[in-house]
């Protein structure tokens, strides 16, 4: 197997393991009440980063060396996620979801940043692709990610708006 082949297995992997993740903190949130704000976006996201990893399968040649530093970068940014997740605990999802009077997370990235998980993933998307020399998957694939991300934050930031006391 290639290294592009790993690469993207151990991707598609932790991506499979976080969506079960997301699915049993989303279970759990709405059965204590929790409001999905933009279902009607999820599947854009999913559709998205699908097709993310599923270009770089079908249009990068199996047999592209990787440029290792950027490689390397990649990796270091599955601690950062592991710590978004962490810190989210039991309120981390991959679904806009509200729970009223829940307190908002102050500890771990989020000290810093209000949006750190859309960061990092901003930057694996481009990332990964230029890995592997390929310009144009990350330019596509960053374009749509922008667009959905900005419009996924301004939906997050008035759902969350009442708990910031705004």
């Amino acid at each position: 197997m290639t290294p592009l082949y790993w690469t993207l297995a151990l991707v598609a992997a932790q991506r499979l393991a976080e969506l079960a993740w997301a699915s049993h903190n989303t279970a759990g949130l709405r059965h204590l009440g929790a409001i999905e704000v933009d279902a009607g976006g999820y599947p854009y996201f999913v559709t998205l980063h699908a097709g993310w990893l599923t270009s770089l399968a079908l249009l990068v040649p199996p047999a592209t060396p990787p440029n290792w530093a950027l490689l390397g970068v990649f990796a270091l940014l599955q601690p950062a996620r592991i710590w978004v997740i962490s810190s989210l605990g039991r309120f981390w999802s991959t679904r806009v979801l509200t729970l009223p009077g829940a307190p908002l997370i102050h500890s771990g990235p989020y000290r810093w940043l209000r949006h750190p998980n859309y960061l990092i993933v901003t930057a694996e998307i481009a990332l990964l692709p230029l890995a592997f020399g390929s310009v144009a998957i990350t330019a596509a694939f960053s374009a749509l990610n922008l667009t959905l991300v900005l419009r996924r934050i301004a939906i997050e930031d008035r759902a969350l708006a009442p708990r910031r006391g705004l």
